[in-house]
């Protein structure tokens, strides 16, 4: 049974019930969707056995409207967010330009946001790219952050872990933090606030019942028996499944994983080929074969702006190829013998290696080079992942670029009504939990519902003769009333529903046989 809840500019939403069945009537060209009754939402349900696909994820951007300034990772000592180009597009460091505009990895609306995203694009969690837990340069704002993000995605039932950077203990002993000699007992007191804080959670990634652990480098202990040192204080249960970049730290180590091979630009003019760019990652797989296990790597591209900024050297090139470079590379590792995909990354808008969708803030965005144009990808990165997941890993996976979108539209929604209005921001909450769960078709009609300032009409069923629907989207503090009609001409009120910050549910009994009558509802 199948009815369509229609909108009317004037009137509400109305449906008819005819001779004690739902019959469509449409009125407008603003109807908003067809539901089934149970509206249950299309599966999610992945192949169990299917591997994890995670994104690296960079939690340290700082926003003046959040933190009080803006930080490096938006600067760069270089460039002036305060300052717009003539199209309205702040000046970052970057060559790219974030669709939700330059944000605090702080702002929960930024946070849902991206977990939605990144759910529907078919992603499982996020490796956070984290920096220990001290208040030392910017660690522990990260580290605060990193919590915010992983709270995020516990809420949408995604996976996370960590990337442990220990280049941060070289900057702590020459900054005086820490010293030399205390370094790896200073590490085992960071590794037991990993336990405690990160390790046990339910959502954090383990690989044969050990936690997921990754490490840059490793920069500063460089050594296995450090390694075994600093993880001796872990209980058997959190002893990591430890991966370091590129090679297998013996025998501490599970295995290694990959990241853009930038370095072999230096022999070819600043430029990594797909050839070289192949060649790297075969050479990886041959170790990985051997190892009990191995992190393989996805990513899009690579285009710094470390150079331009001041920063130091450009690391070089890496071409989108149109996709391809993302398409071969994350198809190598979905099919490959790795245990867990890594794409990188989310964010790193400073290297450009970013799969978080961007706009075109037309050439020089960032105000650094206007000969040269920036790329606004879109979407694209993302639906090339659905379209992967679904090829090799889960065929019955649902989503697809159009329903990318929505997350977009819930954070307009929450940046425009911020807290002053607790019922639309009820609303909004459950807008999150049905796209989570699935149900993107009642998502739809709550968004487009608060956007248009109407309400709308969604879980509808009559069952034993009594009749039943939800209404949402955008609801008046002073009630709403439920209308009657045969005619569609005289209209008489049959219930006037207190609005909450709960779920406002309509019900009444309909008897059989009934001369058709139209149902409407309007904010008082």
């Amino acid at each position: 049974m199948v009815a369509e809840k229609v909108a009317d500019e004037a009137n509400g939403l109305r449906f008819v019930l005819l001779n004690g069945k739902f019959s469509m009537k449409v009125r407008t060209f603003l109807s908003l969707v067809v539901l089934a009754l149970a509206c249950l939402g299309a599966s999610t349900t992945a192949n169990l056995n299917a591997k994890p696909i995670m994104t690296h994820y960079m939690p340290w951007f700082e926003s003046q409207a959040i933190y009080g300034s803006w930080g490096w990772h938006w600067t760069m000592n270089h460039f002036n967010p305060n300052a717009y180009n003539t199209n309205g597009y702040r000046e970052v460091a970057s060559w790219y330009y974030p669709q939700v505009s330059p944000y605090d990895s702080a702002d929960p609306n930024v946070l849902e946001c991206h977990v939605l995203l990144m759910k529907l694009a078919g992603i499982d969690g996020v490796i956070a790219d984290w920096y220990g837990m001290d208040n030392y340069n910017d660690y522990g704002l990260i580290n605060q952050r990193t919590i915010d993000l992983f709270n995020e995605l516990q809420k949408a039932g995604m996976q996370f872990c960590l990337c442990y950077e220990d280049a941060t203990i070289q900057q702590e002993v020459n900054g005086g933090f820490i010293t030399g000699p205390n370094a790896v007992s200073h590490a085992q007191q960071t590794m037991l606030y990993v336990q405690t804080n990160y390790f046990t959670a339910s959502g954090y990634l383990r690989l044969n019942n050990l936690p997921v652990l990754l490490n840059f480098g490793p920069q500063y202990f460089t050594s296995s028996s450090q390694w075994v040192s600093i993880f001796s204080v872990l209980n058997a249960t959190n002893q990591p499944a430890f991966f370091t970049e590129d090679n297998r730290l013996v025998p501490v180590g599970q295995g290694a994983f990959e990241w853009p091979p930038m370095g072999m630009s230096q022999t070819n003019h600043g430029i990594v080929t797909d050839a070289m760019m192949q060649n790297y990652l075969t050479i990886f797989e041959q170790k990985g074969s051997v190892w009990p296990a191995y992190v393989s790597t996805a990513f899009p591209r690579f285009h710094d702006i470390y150079a331009q900024a001041g920063v130091g050297s450009s690391y070089g090139y890496l071409d989108d190829q149109h996709g391809n470079t993302l398409r071969e590379t994350l198809a190598r590792a979905m099919t490959n013998a790795s245990a867990v995909v890594q794409i990188a990354t989310w964010n790193d808008f400073g290297e450009g290696t970013i799969i978080e969708p961007t706009v075109n803030a037309v050439a020089g965005c960032a105000l650094i080079d206007t000969n040269v144009p920036t790329t606004a990808y879109g979407y694209t990165d993302l639906g090339i992942i659905q379209d992967l997941r679904r090829q090799y890993l889960n065929a019955g996976f649902p989503y697809h670029t159009n329903d990318l979108a929505l997350p977009l539209q819930l954070f307009s929604l929450r940046e425009l009504f911020g807290n002053a209005n607790p019922i639309a921001t009820a609303e909004l909450n459950r807008v999150f939990s049905n796209i989570v769960s699935g149900n993107l078709s009642v998502a739809r009609l709550q968004l487009n519902g608060v956007q248009a300032g109407a309400p709308v009409i969604y879980n509808l069923s009559l069952t034993n003769n009594q009749l039943q629907f939800f209404v949402g989207g955008y609801l008046s503090q002073s009630g709403i009333q439920v209308q009657t009609s045969s005619n569609l001409v005289n209209w008489k009120s049959i219930s006037s529903l207190t609005v909450t910050t709960n779920q406002v549910i309509f019900n009444a009994p309909v008897l059989p046989g009934l001369t058709p009558s139209f149902f409407r509802i309007q904010n008082n």
